[in-house]
């Protein structure tokens, strides 16, 4: 598709730009995103220990937070795709991008809410 446009052209270049930017921007926020401190080891007890998940929440959060971070990563590659002809249903890329929108706004509640969690436990007195 990119090579319609015209070879040369300042379209082509850029588009290639934006794309070449948005890899280097993505590539940033996985590498500040996975540098998340550990909280120490602490068990996960309740239903999900009955259920036999015997993980440390740090572990759980790791490895939610590479899941959704693969999630977004796949859409920025969708641009790379369709250029290429990897992608030849149309109709796949809202989806996709739905997708990985839904995905990165759920992580963000869990993170708000994880962070309020946090500051009402300060807020009680001992």
């Amino acid at each position: 598709m990119l090579d319609r446009i015209g070879q040369g052209s300042l379209a082509q270049a850029a588009i290639e730009a934006a794309l070449r930017s948005q890899a280097e921007a993505a590539s940033k926020v996985q590498a500040n995103a996975l540098a998340v401190p550990s909280a120490g080891p602490t068990v996960v007890a309740g239903a999900a220990g009955a259920a036999g998940f015997d993980g440390s929440l740090t572990q759980v959060l790791k490895e939610g937070l590479r899941a959704a971070n693969a999630s977004v990563a796949s859409v920025d590659r969708l641009g790379q795709d369709m250029v290429a002809g990897a992608i030849s249903d149309f109709h796949e890329l809202p989806g996709r991008l739905k997708q990985a929108e839904l995905t990165f706004k759920f992580s963000m509640e869990v993170r708000n809410k994880l962070i309020e969690a946090y500051r009402e436990v300060m807020r009680m007195s001992v």
